[in-house]
Parts: C-alpha cells; structure tokens; sequence
C-alpha cells in the first residue's frame, strides 16, 4: 500500500471519485424516476438495492478491466465503419433510453395516469434489473476514461465505493424533489432522452463533450427552478 503514502495517488482518487460522481448524475435521475414507480415501502429499498447492486457490478467490471478494454476492438465491419461490443452495448442502452423516456413523457402529456393499484403492479424486480442495466452501460465509458487517468485498479475501486456511498445520500432527496414536481420530472426524462442520444452518436463514433450536455441540462433547471419560485409568489 505505498501508493497511498505518494501525492500523485491522492489527486487521481480525488479526481475519479469526481469524476464518478459527475457522470453519476444522469443514473441519479433515472434511478428516481424508476424508483417513484413502485409503493412508496419500497421505494428506499430500490434506490439503496439498486445502487448496492450497481457499486458491485463496476467493482466487477473494474475487476475484469482487461475484458473491457477487449469490448473496443471490432467485431462487425462495415465498409470503412467498425462496430465494436463497446459500441453495441451504447447503441442497445441509447435506443432503450431514449424508447423508455418518450414513452414516459408522452403518458404524463396525454394525462394516462397510473392508479395506485397500477402502480403497485410494477415488479420491484424488474426496477432493480432497470437501474442495474442502465448502471452498466454508464459505466462503459467512465471506466475507459479512469484507466487513461491511473493503471491502479485499487484506486478506480476506492472511487466507485465514494461515489455510490454518495449517490445513496443524495437519492432519497433528489427523488422526493423530481417526484415532487412534474414539470421536474418531464425535464429529467427530456435529459434522459439527451443521454439516449449521446449514447446512440458515441456508438456511431462521433464524440459529444459531455460539458455541453450537462451545461444545457443545468441551465434549463435554473430557468425552471426560477419559474417554481415565480409561480409560488404569484399563486
């Protein structure tokens, strides 16, 4: 453990836990819209099952880190474009954010309200295995970015634990909030549906920086952040 006793080692923890927990942001919210589905008894025990099961999962890939840097080489050519598993898998979670996020949207506009009975038919097995798919396929690209940062396997781990452990914190709160407020709620799936985009363009091999992604995201929160507050001093 003489990394730990280096400075170097320090700085890259701090910035992968950053890092993780930036590109946590968008799971957060998918997680809270997943979550919000189910009972409200079993709402916690999806966010906090969920998460745990999630952490495992990039401790696993992290793990089997020389597996996923294999899932870049090609496996399907066509013509002068090269689709890889990596490439793939983004395709596969692009489509379905992008399908699950429009559906969702299109039943609050429409007013197709679930009743309680509705709603209590909705698997909590089923919310976990959502919230652990989509986990995975954002973590593809983090775990690629982490091993450009550092080749210490034990430090991409310390930063994945942090980031959950904080994830956890923070879920409860940022669930009751999106949950809370509908027009919230169509913004974080209208995020969603940017994240599905990205993920399907990445595949295709165009890079999007994701700063401009999370800019437009943060900026359009503070406009309806401000509406909130307009609207409650004027009801």
């Amino acid at each position: 453990m003489e990394i730990f006793l280096q400075a170097d080692t320090w700085v890259a923890l701090l910035t992968l836990t950053f890092m993780e927990i930036v590109l946590g942001i968008d799971n957060i919210i998918f997680i809270s819209l997943v979550a919000g589905k189910l009972p409200k008894h079993q709402q916690k025990k999806a966010r906090i099952g969920g998460l745990t099961l999630a952490m495992l999962t990039r401790v696993l890939l992290l793990l089997g880190i020389t597996w996923i840097i294999g899932l870049t080489k090609p496996v399907l050519t066509f013509g002068d474009f090269d689709l890889s598993w990596r490439d793939i898998i983004l395709l596969a979670g692009g489509l379905f954010l992008l399908v699950k996020s429009t559906l969702e949207i299109h039943h609050k506009v429409e007013g197709q309200h679930e009743t309680e009975k509705e709603i209590k038919v909705k698997s909590f097995n089923l919310a976990i295995a959502q919230i652990v798919m989509l986990d995975i396929i954002f973590s593809f690209d983090s775990i690629l970015t982490a091993v450009g940062l550092t080749t210490q396997v034990i430090l991409m781990i310390i930063a994945v634990i942090i980031s959950i452990l904080v994830m956890m914190i923070f879920a409860k709160a940022v669930s009751d909030f999106v949950n809370n407020h509908p027009t919230i709620q169509i913004l974080a799936l209208s995020f969603l549906i940017l994240i599905g985009v990205m993920l399907i363009v990445e595949a295709l091999h165009y890079h999007v920086p994701k700063g401009y992604i999370y800019f437009s995201v943060f900026f359009s929160l503070a406009i309806e952040m401000l509406n909130m507050r307009y609207r409650k001093k004027n009801v």
